[in-house]
């Protein structure tokens, strides 16, 4: 009887939680869903993510109600599939991060594996990063375990592109299991998102229209260089570009910072790749991100230049919307069978380790 792992995720642009029901060897989608949040909810878990008054108390209601939400989730999922549930060995639950700093030796993700274990009567494994962390490690990136796994090429370099609301990518050389590595490139969807949101009213810009409207300013993205992925920082920085003297008005339109942010986007990815040290190869994007046809036009002009095409990871026969889903319910299947989930290349841990721990029924 085939193994079913089911894999819980939602991510740093917060559109909502997407659950995937899938078996390995070979790998296997059985049942995907994707419940958007409760604005409410949403709000709550973006402020928690910043320091603010009666967070304690706060981020306690949050990580129930999240929870409750992704068990009725799954119970939905599995019902409405006519999933087999003798066969589901394991949830894995990644939770919503809403601090992450490994510097001080520390991660915290919520939505409470009991009260999924409780709804679901399946066991929960959660907590994925604190392992990586003890060791060493930074707790992250821990998705490119599972991207060496499934799409690694013998002969075909690649690199695998998630555009959630912060881009990363997975560095895949072709044969060299020992020389993977991955990390975050800088903001993805979130900052186009929240800037969309603000003036069209829209949650998110569809296929890059309104970026394509607008022209990038120059002067302002090289002031968006450094790090920063929220609204915030963003208002910050255009009023201080604004009082800035390379500061041109006819050019302070949404539109034209919206075009600002995806260039700010693709820049980081092509530099990215370019110092990857490899010379051509294959780019696979997934995320959110996969669908905005204008950033993949944009990526593909800024990558000619090395010959590398782009392309979604629907073409290796996985849709860009689960690829993080799945690759928790990977980590469920590794932790279940006592198998490392983490690279520590890509970490730097002091070794391989197995991740979560287990709630059980």
């Amino acid at each position: 009887m085939t193994a079913i792992y089911i894999g819980v995720m939602t991510g740093t642009s917060m559109d909502g939680v997407d659950i995937v029901a899938a078996s390995f060897d070979p790998l296997q989608l059985h049942a995907t869903l994707t419940l958007p949040f409760d604005p409410d909810l949403r709000d709550e878990l973006m402020a928690l993510t910043l320091p603010d008054d009666n967070e304690i108390d706060r981020m306690g209601k949050a990580d129930v109600a999240l929870a409750q939400m992704i068990g009725h989730g799954i119970n939905t999922l599995i019902e409405e599939n006519n999933l087999n549930k003798s066969q589901i060995k394991a949830i894995g639950s990644h939770g919503q991060t809403i601090r992450h700093r490994p510097e001080h030796g520390f991660t915290l993700q919520i939505g409470d594996p009991n009260i999924i274990t409780e709804i679901t009567q399946i066991p929960v494994i959660s907590d994925f990063r604190r392992r990586d962390l003890a060791a060493g490690g930074q707790g992250a990136p821990l998705v490119p375990a599972f991207h060496q796994d499934i799409f690694q090429h013998e002969s075909i370099h690649r690199v695998i592109l998630n555009l959630g609301g912060i881009a990363n990518v997975s560095i895949l050389p072709a044969g060299q299991s020992d020389q993977v590595y991955g990390f975050d490139t800088g903001p993805a969807n979130i900052l186009m998102d929240a800037w969309c949101q603000r003036y069209t009213g829209q949650p998110f810009d569809e296929n890059g229209n309104w970026a394509a409207y607008g022209t990038p300013i120059r002067s302002l993205l090289d002031r968006l260089q450094e790090e920063g992925f929220n609204l915030e920082w963003l208002d910050e920085q255009i009023a201080d570009w604004r009082n800035d003297l390379q500061y041109d008005e006819l050019e302070d339109t949404p539109e034209n910072v919206q075009a600002t942010l995806m260039k700010l986007t693709t820049r980081a990815i092509k530099k990215a790749i370019y110092r990857s040290g490899l010379d051509t190869g294959e780019v696979y994007v997934c995320g959110g991100g996969a669908y905005n046809s204008h950033l993949l036009e944009q990526l593909r002009w800024r990558l000619r230049k090395h010959h590398w095409s782009v392309q979604t990871t629907a073409d290796l026969g996985l849709n860009p919307t689960w690829v993080e889903g799945t690759a928790f319910a990977w980590l469920a299947m590794r932790f279940m069978n006592q198998l490392s989930g983490n690279l520590p290349a890509v970490t730097g841990a002091s070794g391989y380790r197995v991740l979560g721990t287990i709630t059980s029924v």
